[in-house]
């Protein structure tokens, strides 16, 4: 750096904010680059946006008309420390005019380029927007050095969506965020409900707020100057939440309004009645009966508009293996505790398991996506799953020849390239066979699993930032793995810390059941869901990895218990009275003007939220 101070923002050339700058995080752009980030383009410059309104519809890139009769005027003050915007809409008709959309785009760099470049210069985006109490904020995903804010000053935001969220961006690309003072005019229920701005002629309506960077996370919240306060934001049915200090309790997904802040809050069934409800329901209603055996046994997703079961149709993640591991997982969980009726889980499970054994292993022992999905393409995140499983069937059932298929899985897994992976709960599930095999006379192969295993975490641990790119370049669900398996181990290793940090920096503080402490994810409404839509998924149940994460640490915190059993809870809210269930929650208002804001009505694999708070906190 030279002795004169970068300024703390730079403009395009048509006066629209290009990149924010701090001496500290000199490779941190925060906002998308044109260039660099090929989909980006003028058309989504900071500061552009949209207007619907009863008299027509239109678009602006700064300061003019946008309708025959509504007008946006921008002001920006940029200082050495901040950037102030003014966005004023004003009513130049003779007669009055319904606002029901406006949309800002503020294209914050959320990218996965790759592990390295991700961690070095993107940021997570961690978006609120409850009303006059509205904010966001750009985090590296580093975790470290200062923060970039956007505090509302005057006026409200009460939804944001996404656009450039297609095929072609796919899944490491988050898209350009649209920030919303409402959204009514393309989905009026979104976010517990969108405003109409009614302009009389002549008047105007104003947004205004600033940017500016803040040491940490804390600081930034504390400007951001909270009208309330809750002490939690998901609880058992019968318990209380304090707002303001006051005991507030309910049933089910509960709506806090009051005037100046909105959001959302939770009360949840007792977890072994979601449990029990969840099994009774995917006993009923998602085994494939029209099958001959042993394939009656599978276990599918289901289509809860339709009542139907799902087929693959030719769609590995909708297939009858992979995670839909999770639904015997969670049968054997239930059945391990006591829960649900014996006989008829010991049935199901023992007919699963021979379906699994003829259907989903082949010969060598590799595991399959699922019945009928090619076999050439081998996904190694399918072996610790279905060793797991196995070796919870021998917890059960003491058959010597499921430990011996168990071992065997995570050996062949190995074989195949496992320690170049952060496969998720592999960690969990050679330690589990490992323990198993320790009670037999010979305890050579456990201590030779425990060895890979520790070389695994060892290999990790020396990457640093160069992490291997999965099924996305960059993830959540790639670094809570990261964590599990050095705090299983490599607990002594400084690189612990290190992904911890890079772990929680995936979830925001944002005050709404559906986003606090919950990692970002935006792809798995379009792989898993029967909407395929891409775009914000919030809660989705991988998010219980960074829990499972948080619990492992051998130096966690009470803040980290806190927030690991907040992450469990909340994703209940996936899981209906009646035991169905859906897949994720897609929390845009909009996905490239498509509405969202919704849950995909396809129950698919979601069970391994419940799977893994189970098998945290017994």
């Amino acid at each position: 750096m030279s002795d004169t101070a970068a300024p703390f923002v730079t403009f395009t050339d048509d006066g629209h904010p290009a990149r924010f700058h701090h001496p500290a995080l000199p490779e941190h752009p925060f906002v998308l680059q044109e260039g660099r980030d090929r989909w980006h383009t003028a058309e989504h410059r900071w500061g552009s946006g949209f207007a619907i309104t009863s008299a027509g519809s239109g678009r602006w890139r700064g300061s003019g008309a946008v309708t025959s009769s509504l007008r946006v005027d921008v002001d920006r003050v940029a200082t050495t420390e901040s950037l102030t915007e003014t966005y004023r809409w004003t009513n130049t008709g003779a007669v009055s005019l319904d606002v029901t959309t406006l949309g800002i785009v503020v294209p914050l760099r959320d990218v996965y380029e790759s592990a390295t470049a991700a961690l070095t210069s993107a940021c997570h985006a961690h978006v609120w927007t409850g009303g006059e109490w509205a904010w966001v904020l750009a985090q590296p995903m580093s975790g470290e050095g200062p923060v970039l804010g956007l505090v509302v000053r005057t006026g409200a935001l009460c939804a944001y969506s996404v656009e450039s969220r297609n095929h072609l961006t796919f899944s490491n690309i988050r898209g350009h965020l649209v920030l919303h003072p409402t959204d009514h005019g393309r989905h009026p229920g979104a976010f517990g409900g969108q405003p109409v701005i009614p302009l009389a002629a002549g008047q105007s309506h104003e947004l205004s707020w600033d940017v500016r960077f803040y040491d940490d996370v804390p600081a930034f919240l504390a400007a951001t100057d909270a009208p309330i306060t809750l002490d939690r934001l998901a609880a058992e049915q019968g318990t209380t939440i304090l707002l303001d200090g006051e005991p507030l309790a309910g049933r089910g997904v509960t709506e806090v309004n009051t005037g100046t802040a909105r959001t959302t809050v939770l009360f949840h069934r007792p977890r072994r009645e979601i449990v029990e409800q969840r099994v009774a329901f995917v006993l009923e209603h998602q085994r494939a009966r029209e099958r001959p055996a042993p394939d009656c046994h599978a276990l599918v997703p289901f289509d809860n508009d339709t009542g139907l079961t799902q087929t693959t149709s030719a769609w590995a993640d909708w297939s009858d293996g992979a995670e839909r591991l999770a639904m015997p997982s969670l049968l054997q969980q239930a059945r391990l505790r006591g829960w649900g009726d014996a006989d008829t889980l010991d049935a199901a499970l023992h007919g699963w398991a021979a379906y699994a054994r003829a259907r989903l292993i082949t010969a060598d022992h590799d595991v399959l996506w699922g019945s009928d999905t090619p076999q050439e393409k081998i996904r190694l995140y399918n072996f610790p799953w279905m060793a797991r499983f196995f070796a919870d069937q021998y917890v059960l059932y003491r058959q010597p020849e499921d430990l011996e298929l168990a071992a065997t899985l995570i050996e062949r897994v190995y074989h195949l390239g496992a320690d170049q992976h952060l496969l998720i709960g592999h960690p969990e599930a050679v330690l589990q066979v490992a323990d198993l095999l320790d009670r037999l006379p010979d305890r050579t192969r456990a201590q030779a699993l425990r060895e890979k295993l520790r070389r695994h975490a060892l290999n990790f641990a020396g990457l640093g930032t160069d992490l291997p790119a999965h099924e996305v370049n960059y993830e959540q669900s790639m670094v809570a793995p990261l964590v599990s398996l050095l705090a299983l181990a490599a607990p002594e290793s400084p690189a612990l810390p290190t992904a911890l940090r890079w772990l929680r920096a995936f979830g925001g503080p944002q005050p709404h059941v559906r986003l606090h402490d919950i990692g970002i994810r935006h792809w798995d409404g379009y792989w898993f869901g029967r909407n395929r839509q891409w775009g914000d998924t919030f809660p989705h149940y991988w998010s219980v990895l960074s829990a499972v994460a948080l619990l492992q640490n051998p130096h966690r915190t009470p803040a980290d218990e806190q927030a690991a059993d907040g992450i469990f809870r909340a994703n209940t809210i996936d899981f209906a009275d009646d035991g169905s269930a859906s897949c994720g929650f897609v929390m845009p208002s909009c996905v490239d003007g498509r509405p969202a804001h919704t849950a995909d009505p396809l129950a698919n694999d979601q069970d391994w939220a419940l799977v893994l708070w189970l098998r945290s906190v017994p």
